[in-house]
């Protein structure tokens, strides 16, 4: 259990509260304490009997059961993250649709229920309602009745902090999300939160990834971000969203299935982090998020990317450049560059925002996310990181950026391959970095030497290569195609030989970070 929990660099987390004037302090006091409420939402989605696993090893003294509690508490879970949600308690298998359907349900069973109630369709695909079992009947749930115990508390933190905050942007979007939370309709309040303006506090608070749910990915869990916006940082990147629709125009898919018709405000902000709970904390940390994720808001104002810039450098340093001095030739390593991996997840999170969106399937009008229902999360993650490459490859041919950041993009990618698969290739990210390596091994794009366990690129093949990968994942989901998705992550999301030796050799390190929130401590103690 130890080496388990050694897995994770304990890093500290400050941030400079003199940033903040009085009014502002208390708003952050006042998110912090809602954020700490997510923690135990989430905690419910993740499995129905955690609360219980949790309360018993709280009452154990001995040294095992603390260090199982510890790391269940970075698990947020009994099931093991890091090892495709084995459990390193008991011998419990976690439900693929973890908490949000009845543990015993298939995915034929809640198939066939659709077919035989149409009417329910609506209800039980919607992201913010959990299924149940009544008698012989499946029923769904809003979040807003399941949790309310829980968001009425984080609704009166939100309007508390409301009522301090001088900034009338923030002040509508608190008010706004925490009536969404007894209303079930997000849709406003992730307006709001586009429009936030002249901010110094950056928060995003709510159900929005569907990672956790992987019978059909149709669920979101809950997570929260308290930040501090770096206003210099940000003003620099505001000119990347003019090159939205070149970008757009330039992917290689055909222009029937492009979307011009997206927003293209996309603003881009750069935070430092102070908080995060729920989906966002467990086990593998976030280095950025591109939100919101409905399509209508999108459709009318595009999305908004947030960079976490001190998660970055904290990655960089303890994880990244330690795995690229052992699995990269020695002759790219000068090309692993912390500006590199930073352009690239800002070009990742772009990436997000473009491609096929709403589509049209069988005559009627869908999303991708719903036709490629648990094979999305791996598909979306993967076509994010490849637009990365080529969409940042774009704006350095268009001069935006110096050609010396094409190499060090290719290089630090590659070596970023071996930090995201280490999550495991269970997990949407791991997932999709393995379909890149293994693809672009495939085609010469990546060269293994067995000789020496280094590896490198192939700057005279990777350009098209990646093009080609591209075209492929846009095309899957401007389809809408299920079991090309499910055949193509087959064939390439596994642990391959030269993968499974690069990674062999890396066991020493660790694989991600531990947060330890200023914050949190300081609030505690108080």
């Amino acid at each position: 259990m130890q080496d388990k929990i050694n897995q994770f660099a304990v890093i500290p987390i400050s941030y400079d509260d003199s940033l903040l004037d009085n009014r502002e302090k208390i708003v952050m006091e006042k998110l912090y304490r809602a954020s700490k409420v997510i923690d135990e939402i989430f905690l419910n989605q993740v499995f129905d009997r955690n609360q219980e696993i949790r309360d018993s090893l709280r009452q154990l003294k001995d040294d095992h059961s603390k260090l199982h509690y510890d790391y269940f508490t970075i698990m947020f879970g009994p099931f093991d993250r890091l090892d495709q949600n084995k459990p390193f308690i008991g011998q419990i298998t976690k439900p693929l649709g973890a908490n949000f359907y009845p543990s015993d349900i298939s995915k034929e069973e809640f198939e066939n229920w659709l077919v035989q109630n149409p009417g329910d369709k609506q209800r039980f695909t919607s992201e913010f309602t959990v299924i149940r079992r009544e008698g012989e009947k499946l029923i769904a749930i809003p979040y807003s009745e399941f949790y309310r115990n829980q968001l009425d508390l984080i609704t009166r933190w939100l309007l508390d902090a409301a009522e301090y905050t001088d900034n009338p942007s923030l002040k509508k979007y608190l008010q706004t999300r925490a009536a969404a939370f007894s209303t079930n309709d997000y849709y406003e309040s992730d307006l709001a939160w586009m429009d936030l303006r002249d901010n110094k506090i950056e928060l995003v608070i709510g159900p929005y990834e569907v990672y956790e749910d992987e019978l059909f990915n149709y669920k979101a869990s809950f997570e929260s971000f308290v930040t501090i916006k770096d206003s210099q940082e940000s003003a620099q990147l505001e000119h990347l969203a003019a090159f939205l629709p070149d970008i757009e125009k330039n992917l290689p898919l055909a222009d029937t299935d492009k979307s011009y018709s997206r927003g293209q405000e996309s603003p881009i902000v750069v935070v430092q982090l102070v908080f995060s709970a729920g989906d966002a904390k467990a086990g593998v940390q976030t280095l950025a998020f591109n939100l919101p994720n409905d399509e209508r808001v999108r459709q009318l104002k595009g999305s908004k990317k947030v960079m976490l810039k001190n998660m970055h450098e904290a990655k960089f340093k303890a994880l990244l450049y330690p795995i690229a001095r052992i699995v990269m030739d020695p002759s790219q390593l000068p090309a692993v560059t912390f500006d590199a991996f930073f352009k690239h997840t800002l070009m990742h999170e772009i990436s997000h925002g473009v491609g096929p969106g709403f589509i049209e399937r069988n005559g009627h009008k869908s999303e991708v996310k719903k036709e490629l229902k648990e094979t999305y999360s791996r598909i979306e993650e993967c076509k994010a990181d490849v637009l990365g490459m080529y969409n940042l490859s774009y704006l350095i041919d268009k001069g935006v950026y110096p050609s010396a950041l094409s190499e060090q993009m290719y290089s630090t990618f590659l070596a970023g391959v071996f930090r995201s698969v280490r999550f495991g290739i269970n997990e949407a990210h791991g997932a999709g970095t393995a379909i890149i390596y293994n693809y672009l091994l495939e085609k010469g794009a990546y060269v293994y030497d067995p000789q020496t366990l280094k590896v490198k690129v192939n700057f005279n093949r990777i350009g098209q290569a990646i093009h080609d990968l591209a075209a492929e994942l846009l095309t899957i989901e401007a389809r809408g195609d299920y079991q090309g998705a499910c055949d193509f992550i087959q064939q390439y999301a596994v642990r391959s030989a030269s993968l499974e030796k690069l990674c062999a050799e890396l066991t020493h390190l660790p694989v991600d970070i531990r947060p330890v929130f200023e914050i949190e401590k300081k609030y505690t103690e108080k």
